[in-house]
């Protein structure tokens, strides 16, 4: 290949360089800046912002907490779904667990250590959340596979030789720590015991959970009991004419249109099923000026 062959080559790629640097760099930003502002589309690519009087107050696409400065629902609101994304609804710290149906044992804490709170499994978490919804809202929180102080029913039965067919020699409630009293005295004439901490019982025989007496649809629906690993939400809305004084209700909450209001803006995130919402939602008195009653 001789020099001119050489320069000739360069100088074509050194073109192409410049081509594509301007269109990707300059041209196809500027155009999508430009549709961007379109009508309609405006206010989704400034961020989705929710202004109430004048002033932003948040954004559609993330979702938030309504609790006072002790962590507690607010029970004027309608309670989001709950959130693990960093310390909830954190959109820049956004993950998963990766805690499937088969995490059931929770690790207890150690009683020496008072700023031990040991680790809930999956389970207890949604046994404890449903618990909580329920008695926040006044509904029968309880569920399958859950006891009735909201732990996860599971117990480890040993049995002679290791084998599912072997005599059983020992129960286990592998949630509760002793002193506490297991969630059932006997399992197949055999008396169930607390766990200890720092035993490993899953080594020692099978994992039972055991369903208990809990209806098979759980008055909580499971958006209310599973956390999502995002800030963010899917949103779907709907408005409601509605008297002043009527009651708009969803999932479990109720609001009462405030006077002056021509109708409600009823946004709900995740999904609506049987005519109960579940997940975030988000109301709007639709008045002059607007009146925020939750997000």
């Amino acid at each position: 290949m001789n020099f001119t062959n050489l320069v000739r080559q360069h100088w074509a790629a050194l073109r192409a360089l410049l081509v594509l640097t301007v269109i990707t760099g300059f041209v196809y930003p500027l155009i999508v800046w430009g549709v961007a502002l379109l009508p309609g589309l405006h206010a989704k690519a400034e961020g989705s912002i929710v202004d109430v009087a004048g002033k932003p107050v948040g954004s559609k696409l993330i979702g938030q907490s309504f609790t006072d400065k002790d962590g507690n629902p607010l029970v004027q609101y309608f309670q989001s779904r709950p959130s693990h994304a960093g310390d909830g609804y954190d959109p820049t710290a956004t993950s998963a667990s990766n805690l499937g149906p088969e995490n059931v044992v929770d690790i207890l804490p150690d009683p020496k250590n008072k700023d031990d709170t040991g680790t809930q499994s999956l389970l207890t978490q949604v046994c404890s959340q449903s618990l909580a919804v329920g008695k926040l809202e006044g509904v029968d929180g309880s569920r399958p596979f859950c006891t009735s102080d909201g732990i996860g029913a599971v117990l480890v039965v040993v049995r002679a030789g290791g084998i599912p067919a072997g005599k059983i020699t020992a129960v286990y409630s592998v949630n509760q720590e002793c002193p506490a009293t297991p969630f059932i005295s006997t399992y197949q004439g055999v008396t169930v015991q607390c766990a200890q901490f720092g035993t490993d019982y899953t080594t020692l025989g099978f994992i039972t959970p055991i369903r208990g007496h809990a209806p098979a649809h759980s008055a909580v629906p499971s958006d209310a009991v599973t956390g999502s690993g995002s800030g963010q939400r899917v949103r779907a809305s709907a408005n409601l004419p509605l008297a002043v004084g009527e009651q708009a209700k969803s999932g479990f909450a109720s609001v009462s249109v405030p006077a002056g209001s021509e109708s409600l803006l009823l946004e709900v995130d995740s999904m609506l099923s049987g005519g109960r919402a579940s997940g975030s939602v988000r109301l709007f008195a639709i008045s002059s000026p607007p009146t925020r009653l939750t997000a």
